[in-house]
């Protein structure tokens, strides 16, 4: 299940198996069930990441 969280004042969700955050809930959802079933981080999902956008 990926944690809910307030950072500068919008919602984001993150990724409990790679830690990464995202602004949309079913990407968060999507790259933990990708981390978990594959021990590893989809690129085509994480290029959405916030950690990305900086």
């Amino acid at each position: 299940m990926v944690k809910t969280l307030i950072e500068d004042d919008k919602q984001l969700y993150q990724c409990e198996a790679c830690g990464f955050h995202y602004e949309d809930k079913e990407l968060a959802e999507k790259c933990e069930v990708w981390c978990k079933e594959h021990n590893s981080c989809n690129l085509e999902i994480t290029v959405h990441a916030e950690e990305n956008k900086k």
